[in-house]
């Protein structure tokens, strides 16, 4: 089973995944046949958030220096439950322990061409919200962003290009996920941002909320 630090953060990897939603691939649409990307991609397209990114419910993120604003997308965590190699679809929601929200926090970019390690992987910038044992029907859910109390962004899991077992089976087709680990389910691009002082919070039907503070770089005596 997965472990957990005082503070409920998964002690393994978080992978996020990009260009797993419909509306997302519908908005970019011919780009993605033009260059640099030449064609649309064949599978998973993945990113890492390290554990300095790794934060719980209730975190203060720190704006990066510089920066004014931050996008904040709502997804979902599959928690991997023992270690996953080449699973099979139909059998693959087997190697999940449970399911966390996730706001994935990050500088605005336009381009998905090249990693973009600065961009999302400052500090504190992948909070995370409880786990809860695994459910089917995931694909119904849907997730709602809310900044300083007003809904900002709302999103249906059915929009999923690749749905959980079909993700899983094809990330461990080519690598290995380790018990602990996070897969999230992917994260539509262009979405709701904050500023300094703005309260976010993710709700999920039947998940506690998933609540953060934007700070800004200043706080706590750094100067930007």
């Amino acid at each position: 089973m997965h472990t957990t630090s005082p503070q409920g953060m998964t002690q393994g990897m978080v992978y996020g995944v990009i260009l797993n939603d419909r509306r997302t691939l519908d908005r970019l649409g011919p780009a993605l046949s033009q260059p640099p990307y030449s064609a649309p991609p064949k599978a998973p397209v993945l990113y890492i958030k390290p554990y300095n990114t790794h934060a719980g419910n209730g975190a203060a993120v720190r704006l990066p220096r510089g920066a004014e604003r931050v996008e904040v997308a709502a997804t979902l965590g599959l928690v991997i439950g023992r270690d996953a190699t080449a699973l099979d679809e139909a059998t693959a929601m087997d190697a999940v322990a449970g399911l966390r929200p996730i706001l994935d926090v990050s500088l605005p970019n336009p381009s998905v061409y090249r990693p973009p390690v600065r961009e999302r992987c400052f500090d504190g910038s992948c909070p995370m919200g409880g786990t809860l044992p695994y459910v089917a029907g995931v694909e119904a859910l849907t997730l709602r962003t809310l900044v300083n109390g007003t809904v900002v962004a709302e999103r249906s899991l059915s929009d999923l290009v690749r749905p959980p077992a079909r993700l899983l089976a094809e990330v461990t087709g080519f690598m290995t996920l380790r018990a602990g680990d996070t897969l999230h389910l992917g994260i539509a691009l262009d979405g709701p941002q904050a500023g300094a002082d703005d309260r976010v919070r993710l709700e999920i039907d039947g998940f506690a909320p998933l609540d953060i503070v934007i700070e800004d770089a200043a706080a706590e005596g750094e100067t930007p």
